[in-house]
């Protein structure tokens, strides 16, 4: 009787409210209406019907409406407690209707605030729109009590539910600061129906079957089935849901920060529902916008940290204010590398983004660190975001989802030569060495990809060093790849960063950890080492061995360095066959080469002496042994010996008896020499005067000492002085002014000479020869005279202007310092400060002329200033006494970069000139397919020899007795091979 009873009071209350025309009537029937107690589901369903036609779509122009809705929604949300299976969709329809009325009453609010607020009926509204957080809250509770239906209407009114939900909640997020009534209250509302719906899709989720419906739904005679129609109705609901929280943690990013928790709630749901239906969403869901959304907003978020710090110039950024802006750029990359790790082949779609926002997070990094007051900043991205943004590309690299071929193009996008710019496309704009240039979307793509260089350099080393933890496709791929790091360490940027950068190293947990420093050179050392034993037992070894061999001789000093320590560092661990072998194999191409100058730096026997005596120096101790041998066995021993020495073979490393032949041959072809130098005449050896240039080189590297108490060496310096005054033949003059600069650096290297009385009649006789009779040709030697110059403040000067001595080594410092070519004007200053720093002389300013190079200035070069020159002077003497610790000022960069254009220019005028010879070369081979090629004298002689030697054993073999006959088959079996080869070799020669 009291449900009748109840029902009966409903139906009069539905009746009044229906017929009543007065708001405020309505609103207090449908309290007493919230006061009954219905329990029958009749009941209650038609109620709700009726509510949502209480609701009218117009929006109200005072309080009294917000009123009545907001009464319908507490009148609603009380039955949602109750058994609402039955009519579910009529609480969905309601709250949509609810969210598009509040949608439009917002706009309308937002506009009447800045006419003529209403303060009472918009605090009413907003009162309103809490209350419908808070029902769309409890209808998704309600919804997650029953198992997931198949009927339509439900899935697609909840569809439109969530859809209208988000985007009320998103507006409310876009204005929070407008509506400043409640911007405390938004957040919580908002986090509280996020958590709601994401849990109400989760329960869907798990009340499918997932296994049964791909099954079913991969089978088209059964598709029509409750399983697979429950999953459609499931994704359809769960992929609408990710879609607007990805929206809305968008629109909460964009704040600014202040709704931290509101995005965490946002992008955490979203991924997580990701991680749901066992890849079933994968179809349906758009995975590549989720992720570029997640990539958009960490680049955009760390292009306004690089905006803003580019226009405070010198304001040093805190460690607090730098992890304010990282840590939110890590949550998002955190949340980018769950779905990637869960959907891999759908990020494959947009590798591209991917990779370049890894590149453009260390460029950022790199550049941060070039700048002092951005350093601290630049700390804390490497601690917080690179091991995070690293994690987004291995997540795919270090995938066995990915195919080996999507790997490898992966990685031919990030390191490919095809976006290597050459010096034709340099620019100086300044812009694009700020910060934003690198986040930019500036259409200047070919200077984009120069500062990007960078990071693509730091991100390849991190491979290389965290190479033990990668696949061995990974590792083949970027063994590959090794060639394009030495082409990208020619660019004057890369080349500059890897000279003058530190680069950060975290050791430790990440509870409690520790930032080290370590130069980027040595990084890119350890880095390569690193590679190499991870691949010394794979199949990329022959990649690696054949990038080692191929850059031997790379043009690039910096290159050279890199192949040349990982050649010993090789050679340090190898087996002693190995390193045998490779020994042998350089010793055969150092005899092939002998035939090029020795005293030509960049010849091919000095490069390759150069290479075999940093391995030996760096190498096991045998191996200097078995160069030596090699060497010293030979006709052309002696003019690839000297250079050896040249370039520093390191005869202490030799075994006791060798070292001790070695030294003495030195220095008593030294003496032998200086004996015959009247009767040996220029041109009569490959090199004229070979045992000064060993004696020089070895006394450089303090492998020899020399006592010559009878004063050879300066009284032979005076006589080839003399001999190159009086002679008219430019060769002889050459050969001899050769001489004159190597014994100037010999007698730099015996101290003990300049305090005899012997030296006076040197300093003059240079005097003389530099100044009195100046020859344009011994330009070529003023660095030698420097090195000479600078010993002279071991000889007794006196500040007598009639000393003879003093005003010799006065001329010709004044003739020095006069130098105008940087490298003369470096060697001059440096000579002069030691010299400054030794002589007893008391008159310095004397040895300092008014024009001399150091005292001009800079800009116009036509302003002398004696003070300018001691302050020069002064720096290189600082300089001597200054901390290994590297402190770079941007001047000191901008040099370095100069200094790597002009290198990067000397690469690819070597590599045009080697490949302009390989064509001349291929022309004339076409051009003269059969011409004959004359061989040496000697090889025709030589055969000549062979060919009466062979005569003579054959007129031997006849008188040969031997007991045993099975040894004189053998002799005879060699024998006939032999003849054979000369008679090969016989007509070669002939014919040719």
């Amino acid at each position: 009787m009291k449900s009748s009873s109840t029902g009966r009071e409903l139906q009069t209350l539905l009746e009044a409210i229906k017929s009543s025309e007065v708001v405020e009537d309505r609103v207090q029937l449908l309290k007493e209406l919230e006061d009954l107690n219905i329990h029958e589901k009749s009941a209650v369903k038609c109620l709700v019907e009726s509510l949502i036609i209480y609701w009218e779509d117009f929006t109200c122009l005072d309080i009294s409406q917000c009123t009545l809705n907001k009464t319908i929604l507490h009148v609603a949300e009380k039955y949602l407690e109750t058994d609402i299976s039955g009519f579910l969709p009529q609480f969905i329809v309601l709250g949509t209707k609810a969210n598009l009325w509040c949608r439009k009453h917002l706009q309308m609010t937002l506009m009447s605030m800045e006419d003529s607020p209403e303060e009472e009926h918009s605090s009413c509204f907003y009162q309103l729109v809490l209350d419908l957080l808070r029902y769309s809250a409890s209808s998704y509770s309600a919804l997650a009590r029953y198992p997931v239906s198949i009927d339509n209407e439900l899935v697609l009114s909840l569809e439109s539910f969530i859809s209208e939900q988000f985007t009320l909640m998103k507006d409310l997020v876009s204005e929070i600061k407008r509506i400043h009534t409640i911007s405390s209250e938004v957040p919580k509302a908002t986090q509280a129906t996020v958590a709601a719906v994401t849990r109400l899709c989760k329960v869907y989720c798990d009340g499918v079957n997932w296994d049964m419906y791909r099954a079913k739904n991969e089978d088209e005679s059964i598709r029509d089935c409750n399983e697979t129609e429950i999953g459609d109705h499931v994704i359809h609901v769960t992929n609408c849901t990710i879609k607007k929280l990805c929206e809305l943690g968008t629109a909460a990013a964009n704040d600014g920060g202040s709704l931290v928790s509101l995005l965490n709630y946002s992008w955490k749901g979203a991924v997580s529902l990701l991680q749901c239906g066992k890849g079933s969403l994968a179809a349906k869901v758009n995975v590549t916008g989720v992720i570029m959304n997640l990539i958009s907003l960490a680049s955009e978020s760390l292009s306004y940290a690089a905006k803003t710090w580019s226009s405070s110039m010198e304001e040093k950024v805190s460690v607090a204010e730098a992890k304010r802006i990282f840590l939110p750029v890590k949550f998002y990359l955190i949340n980018a590398v769950r779905v990637i790790s869960q959907y891999q082949t759908q990020a494959l779609a947009v590798f591209k983004e991917i990779a370049l926002l890894v590149v453009m997070i260390l460029t950022f990094r790199i550049s941060l660190s070039m700048m002092e007051h951005l350093k601290s900043a630049s700390d804390v991205l490497a601690e917080i975001l690179e091991p995070t943004s690293l994690h987004l590309l291995n997540s795919l690299l270090n995938s066995a989802q990915v195919k080996q071929e999507d790997k490898f193009q992966i990685l031919d996008w990030l390191f490919s030569n095809g976006n290597d710019t050459s010096s034709e496309a340099e620019s100086n704009n300044s812009s694009y060495s700020s910060l934003d240039f690198i986040f930019s979307s500036s259409p200047d793509a070919m200077n984009k990809e120069k500062i990007l260089n960078q990071g693509r350099v730091a991100l390849f080393l991190t491979l290389l060093t965290g190479s033990p933890d990668l696949e061995d496709d990974i590792i083949l791929g970027i063994a590959r790849k090794l060639g394009w790091l030495m082409d990208v360490l020619v660019d004057e940027e890369v080349y500059c960063s890897i000279l003058v950068l530190q680069t950060p190293i975290v050791h430790g947990s990440s509870q409690n950890h520790e930032l080290t420093y370590q130069p980027m050179f040595s990084a890119v050392l350890n880095a390569l080492k690193t590679f190499i034993i991870t691949v010394s037992s794979s199949v990329a070894w022959d990649e690696v061995e054949s990038f080692l061999i191929e850059n031997l001789f790379h043009p690039h000093i910096i290159c050279w360095d890199i192949v040349s320590e990982l050649w010993c560092f090789i050679l340090r661990h190898a087996e002693p066959d190995m390193v045998n072998d490779i020994t042998d194999k350089l010793c055969t191409l150092l005899m092939l080469t002998s035939g090029e100058s020795v005293l030509f730096p960049d010849s091919a026997l000095r490069k390759t002496a150069r290479v075999i005596c940093i391995l030996v120096t760096n190498g096991p101790e045998f191996m200097a042994d078995r160069v030596y041998s090699i060497v010293s066995d030979g006709s052309r021993s002696q003019h690839v010996y000297i250079a050896l020495l040249m370039e520093g073979f390191p005869l202490n490393s030799l075994s006791e008896k060798k070292r001790c032949i070695a030294k003495q041959r030195i220095v008593t072809q030294y003496y032998d020499f200086l004996e015959s130098f009247e009767d040996v005449s220029p041109g009569a050896s490959a090199v004229y005067g070979a045992p000064v240039f060993a004696l020089s080189a070895a006394l450089q590297s303090q492998q020899v000492s020399l006592s010559d108490t009878d004063m050879k060496t300066l009284k032979f310096l005076v006589a080839v002085i003399r001999k190159y005054k009086s002679s008219s033949d430019n060769a002889t003059k050459d050969d001899y002014r050769r001489l004159i600069g190597e014994l100037l650096v010999l007698i730099s290297n015996m101290k003990h000479l300049y305090s005899c009385d012997e030296i006076e009649e040197v300093i003059l006789e240079i005097q003389k020869l530099f100044i009195s009779t100046p020859d344009s040709q011994l330009l070529l030697c003023k660095p030698n005279l420097a090195y000479f110059m600078a010993g002279v403040g071991h000889v007794e000067l006196t500040d007598e202007k009639e000393s003879a001595r003093s005003c010799a080594a006065l001329e010709l410092y004044h003739m020095l310092l006069k130098e105008r070519h940087w490298a003369l004007v470096h060697l001059a200053v440096t000579a002069f400060g030691y010299f400054a720093a030794h002589t007893s002389f008391n008159q310095l300013w004397r040895f300092v002329p008014q024009d001399a190079a150091l005292s001009f200035d800079l800009e116009m070069g036509n302003e002398a200033d004696e003070e300018r020159f001691m302050e020069e002077l002064k720096a290189v003497l600082e300089k001597e006494m200054a901390s290994l610790t590297l402190q770079v000022s941007p001047d000191q960069i901008s040099m370095v970069i100069k200094e790597g254009r002009v290198l990067k220019e000397n690469v690819h005028n070597n590599l045009k000139c080697d490949r302009e010879v390989v064509l001349m070369d291929m022309v004339d081979e076409k051009r003269q397919p059969n011409k004959k090629r004359k061989f040496p004298d000697g090889i025709c002689r030589g055969v000549e020899i062979l060919q009466s030697g062979l005569k003579i054993m054959v007129d031997g073999l006849s008188e040969w007795q031997h007991e045993s006959s099975e040894v004189r088959e053998t002799f005879l079996t060699h024998f006939g091979r032999l003849e054979d080869e000369i008679a090969r070799l016989a007509t070669l020669a002939h014919t040719s």
